[in-house]
């Protein structure tokens, strides 16, 4: 299981001790309640942010990331929301900065960079009995990959925390900070735009 890293929580430490003249007592307190939210929340997080970036190095370095901020932000918490839901706002956010830092790199236009290996077939656990199966779904799901990174972030996040993540629409207009309704339109247009868009890719081949 990945562990966050004592590089990270020194360095979120030092960042927090500059902004405020904690007592030893309530930073060991502080410690302790870090270091349990960490170890219930940290596999969501990394998941959460793997939907997103489709590799796993990235997701924990993204994971990292998250926590420092948490661990910054927990004073400021004002449980407005529930804890996880805070955490999976910023966990998102985290996610498409990091998206975003791709695209003006222009290291997000191959299909190596999406998947994080050379050779989609060389990472397949293939069933002996028919190989041939295991390589198309693999392929499928690499297409569909790409086609969610062809949809505008609103709608990819909206569908992911739905169709991945299994949260309700309320859950999700929490997360994203906006209404029902809004989420409601936001996965039917994405759904619409993935079926446009993979519809278009089947049929030319």
């Amino acid at each position: 299981m990945y562990e966050f890293t004592a590089d990270a929580k020194e360095a979120a430490i030092a960042s927090a001790a500059k902004k405020s003249a904690l007592q030893k007592s309530g930073m060991r307190s502080k410690e302790e309640s870090f270091r349990t939210l960490v170890a219930e929340h940290q596999e969501m997080v990394i998941n959460t942010c793997y939907r997103f970036v489709f590799n796993r190095e990235d997701a924990e370095d993204l994971a990292q990331d998250v926590f420092i901020e948490v661990f910054r932000s927990l004073e400021q918490f004002r449980e407005e929301a529930k804890l996880s839901t805070w955490i999976y706002r910023i966990a998102v956010t985290k996610s498409l900065d990091h998206l975003r830092r791709l695209k003006r790199k222009k290291r997000f236009s191959s299909l190596k960079r999406i998947i994080g290996i050379e050779d989609p077939s060389a990472e397949i656990a293939a069933p002996c009995n028919n190989p041939a199966e295991a390589l198309a779904a693999n392929e499928q799901a690499v297409i569909l990959q790409e086609a969610l990174g062809t949809l505008p972030d609103s709608q990819k996040t909206a569908f992911l925390l739905s169709k991945q993540e299994g949260f309700s629409n309320q859950e999700i207009a929490d997360i994203l900070k906006t209404s029902v309704s809004a989420v409601e339109s936001l996965v039917h247009r994405a759904k619409k735009n993935l079926h446009d868009k993979l519809y278009a890719y089947y049929t030319q081949q």
